[in-house]
């Protein structure tokens, strides 16, 4: 087995789930959520059990109750609803999916149209959306030639964060071609432990006949690992949200399998993959280590403690 390294937890999503648990430990339950804290079938399994109500919209929160925001982000309107109705927040929303908030807003107030490349009905791309309505136009990264904008104010470009840097990248080429003045944002869009794990499953996809990925089937990072293991040379590659959906016809003829795991999959479901492997003979594992990641982020400011007297 080879074994891709980074996997699991990015920052962001640690900072998610610690704000949910932080809160459920800190206040009555229950706690709202409004949509999956994280895209991962287990733990938000495993944060409901624990008493967080995981709902789609505010309209199901009693009033006077507390919310949390999932680390995909929202929009501005939907934070105006929940004032309006009385509600405690706590905005749990991932760091880097604030900074393309905010590059989304200061393009805007300089009068650019903006290419967002994403998928529709995204979350992340939902609250990306709403912080500039009529100056924001959503391209999939498939087909950028699609596009059409109304006017000839400057154009300027930006991502989801979870998406493969190539796709992206050769989108961006495309959308040059025809606004050759396109503007890129201050920094590259696509969030660093989403780059750590592509570029780790693409090291390990040349040696791999199979390269199992673990994340649910609604996590867009996921889905771009296994699209990247099988762009990168592994002959063949799958998404399963745990062992139990692995299966042994995948193993015919193989001699080398890859691992990795989306940045909202937690370790013990790499472990319950590998113990899988492990008793059908792939009982050797090499790690292959492309970035070290150290970068913590701090939890929402209401859950955080006093400051020292």
């Amino acid at each position: 087995m080879l074994l891709a390294a980074p996997r699991g937890y990015c920052a962001g999503v640690e900072r998610a789930i610690d704000t949910v648990e932080e809160a459920l430990r800190r206040f009555e339950p229950p706690i709202y959520v409004r949509k999956q804290i994280v895209h991962n079938t287990f733990v938000v399994d495993d944060l409901t059990r624990r008493g967080a109500i995981f709902v789609d919209e505010l309209d199901e929160v009693p009033d006077g109750a507390l919310v949390i925001f999932s680390a995909h982000g929202v929009a501005p309107a939907v934070k105006e609803r929940a004032e309006a109705r009385g509600l405690r927040t706590i905005d749990a929303t991932c760091p880097l999916v604030t900074k393309v908030h905010k590059e989304a807003v200061r393009f805007a107030a300089a009068g650019h149209d903006i290419v967002l490349i994403g998928h529709a009905g995204h979350e992340e791309v939902e609250g990306t959306l709403g912080e500039a309505p009529g100056r924001i136009h959503l391209v999939d990264p498939a087909s950028p030639d699609e596009l059409e904008l109304p006017g000839d104010r400057p154009v300027s470009w930006l991502s989801q964060t979870t998406l493969s840097v190539d796709e992206t990248m050769g989108a961006v080429d495309r959308l040059r071609e025809r606004f050759p003045a396109l503007i890129d944002p201050p920094s590259d869009d696509i969030c660093f432990a989403s780059q750590n794990r592509q570029r780790a499953v693409a090291a390990i996809a040349p040696r791999c006949d199979l390269v199992i990925v673990v994340g649910s089937a609604n996590s867009s990072n996921s889905l771009r690992l296994a699209e990247v293991a099988l762009s990168a040379g592994a002959r063949d590659a799958h998404l399963v949200d745990g062992a139990g959906d692995a299966s042994e016809e995948w193993l015919t003829g193989v001699e080398t399998v890859g691992v990795s795991s989306g940045a909202s999959v937690p370790d013990h479901l790499v472990a319950e993959l590998l113990g899988w492997l492990a008793a059908r003979g792939y009982d050797t594992t090499e790690t292959v280590t492309v970035a070290e990641e150290t970068i913590t982020f701090t939890l929402p400011a209401e859950l955080r403690p006093p400051p020292p007297r």
